[in-house]
C-alpha cells in the first residue's frame, strides 16, 4: 500500500477549521491556488469532497463534520510528537512564538515588562500579542492562540484557567478638568459631565450605570470607541470622561487624572486561560509562570 503524505493532515486540520481555502491558505502562507490544488489532493486522498459550495459560501460536508474534531486531534498530536522532548527543554535556545490574546489594556499594562522578562531567559521566543473579538474558547480549541487573558466568557468547561489579578474601574480626565479639583467626588458630581465609553459591540450601558440608576443618575454617553487607547485620548484632549481599567493606567503618563467611581461597582477578575493539550508542555508551563509573575508584580493593587 502507498503511504498517504501526512503533510496533508496539517492541510486538513486548517481547511476543516476555517471552513474556506482563502482562510486556510492565510493560515498556511500559501496562495489560493496552492491551496485549491491541496484541497483537490485531500478530496482524491479522503474520497470526499470535503467543501462544497453553498451559494457564496463553502461547507463542510457531512464527512468532513464527522472528522473534523479527530482531524484536529491528530494535528495536535503530531505537532506536540515533532516537538523537542521535556529532557531537552532549554529556555536559552528555545525558538519559537506564543499567541496571546488580550485586550489593548492589558498589552499597555504589561506588554513591555512581560517581553523583557521573556527576552532575559529566553532571547529567541517571540509573543505575538492578538486582538479578542469575542469571548470564546474557538481559538484555543483550534490552536491559533496559546493563551488567552481577560474576563472568563463563554469558555467551555475543558478549558484550564488561572485567575492573575483583580481589576476595577475607575475614572479618568484630563489633568486640569474641572473634576480634578474635587476633593470628595459626588455621583451628581460625575454625570455632570459627558462621557466616552469603550465597545467593541457598541454597547453603552454597563455595571456603572446599574449602580447609577440605583440613586436615580444617568450619564451622557458623548462618544463610544473600540478600545481604551482610544478613550484616554479623547478624554485628555478634552472635557469627556473615560472609564478606565485601574490596571490599564499602570503605564499611563501623569497628565491624566484618575479618581475612584463614586458609585459602587464590582471587581473585574482577570484570568490567563489555556487548552488542556498545552497543560504539560514545559515551553507553555514556561509561559504561563512568567506571565503570572509580572502580573503579579505590576498588577494593581
Amino acid at each position: 500500500m502507498t503511504e498517504p503524505d501526512l503533510n496533508l493532515l496539517i492541510a486538513l486540520d486548517v481547511l476543516l477549521a476555517e471552513g474556506s481555502v482563502a482562510g486556510a491558505a492565510r493560515r498556511l502562507g500559501l496562495s489560493a491556488s496552492a491551496m485549491s490544488r491541496t484541497l483537490s489532493r485531500l478530496r482524491a486522498t479522503t474520497g470526499d469532497p470535503l467543501l462544497v459550495r453553498a451559494g457564496r459560501n463553502m461547507v463542510l460536508t457531512p464527512y468532513a463534520e464527522e472528522i473534523r474534531q479527530r482531524a484536529q486531534n491528530a494535528a495536535f498530536e503530531a505537532r506536540a510528537l515533532l516537538r523537542p522532548s521535556s529532557a531537552d527543554f532549554n529556555l536559552a535556545t528555545l525558538e519559537r512564538t506564543f499567541l496571546i490574546r488580550s485586550n489593548d489594556g492589558f498589552v499597555v499594562a504589561f506588554g513591555a515588562a512581560m517581553i523583557a522578562a521573556a527576552a532575559q531567559v529566553a532571547p529567541s521566543v517571540c509573543l505575538r500579542f492578538m486582538p479578542k473579538p469575542e469571548k470564546t474558547s474557538n481559538a484555543l480549541r483550534e490552536g491559533r492562540v496559546d493563551l488567552e487573558i481577560g474576563v472568563l466568557g463563554d469558555m467551555g468547561p475543558e478549558i484550564r484557567l488561572q485567575t492573575l489579578f483583580r481589576d476595577r474601574f475607575m475614572g479618568v480626565v484630563r489633568k486640569g478638568h474641572p473634576l480634578a479639583a474635587e476633593k470628595e467626588l459626588t455621583a451628581n458630581d460625575y454625570v455632570s459631565f459627558g462621557h466616552v465609553v469603550v465597545s467593541r459591540r457598541n454597547k453603552t450601558y454597563g455595571p456603572v450605570d446599574d449602580a447609577l440608576a440605583e440613586v436615580g443618575l444617568k450619564r451622557k454617553i458623548a462618544a463610544v470607541v473600540p478600545g481604551f487607547s482610544a478613550a484616554l485620548a479623547i478624554a485628555q484632549n478634552s472635557d469627556l470622561v473615560a472609564l478606565i481599567p485601574a490596571s490599564f493606567l499602570i503605564a499611563e503618563p501623569d497628565r491624566l487624572y484618575a479618581f475612584e467611581l463614586p458609585v459602587k461597582t464590582r471587581e473585574i477578575t482577570i484570568s490567563q486561560m489555556w487548552h488542556p493539550r498545552s497543560e504539560v508542555d514545559p515551553a507553555h508551563r514556561w509561559l504561563r509562570q512568567l506571565v503570572l509573575s509580572v502580573c503579579r508584580e505590576k498588577g494593581p493593587g
